[in-house]
């Protein structure tokens, strides 16, 4: 089974330049190792947007899969999860979506990423060539389990 679909429905997942930066900050700080964290917002059958970013700490466990390092997973604490919801649902806003990072690797989703992907997530990778951040993508997953790219839109912060 394919990981990426080529062909998608025109969805947009929409951020402003200040989570854009937040996000690539995270990654370079925890290069060589991925990042992770949430994006909480609104979502409509067009497209998400983000309203807040908030990062967390990636739990990985090496002594899990020993051959499998944070340098190419990562875990989200089910805590972080918990607080993040109960969180949004105060400010009527959900988790919908989850960024990590791909160290000197593409912004593509790993055959790991797609196999513990829910459905109605979208999924930010940031590239981190060397240490520094790069390409943005995101990705949902269909009923098929199969990737299909996001537009993504970076909005430019208001004076």
């Amino acid at each position: 089974m394919s990981v990426l679909s080529k062909d998608h429905p025109a969805v947009v997942l929409s951020l402003d330049s200040q989570h854009l930066a937040s996000i690539q900050a995270h990654a370079n700080r925890t290069y060589p190792e991925e990042c992770c964290g949430l994006l909480l917002g609104t979502s409509d059958p067009t497209g998400k947007t983000v309203m807040e970013v908030r990062a967390t700490n990636n739990i990985w466990r090496e002594e899990a899969q020993s051959d499998l390092t944070k340098k190419r997973r990562y875990l989200i604490p089910p805590e972080a999860m918990l607080v993040a919801m109960k969180y949004g649902r105060t400010l009527g806003l959900d988790i919908i979506g989850i960024y990590h990072s791909h160290p000197d690797c593409l912004a593509e989703p790993s055959e790991y990423d797609r196999a513990a992907a829910w459905q109605h997530y979208s999924y930010l990778i940031v590239s981190v060539p060397q240490g520094k951040a790069g390409d943005v993508r995101s990705w949902s997953l269909n009923d098929q389990q199969v990737f299909h790219e996001e537009d993504v839109l970076i909005l430019q912060d208001s004076p």
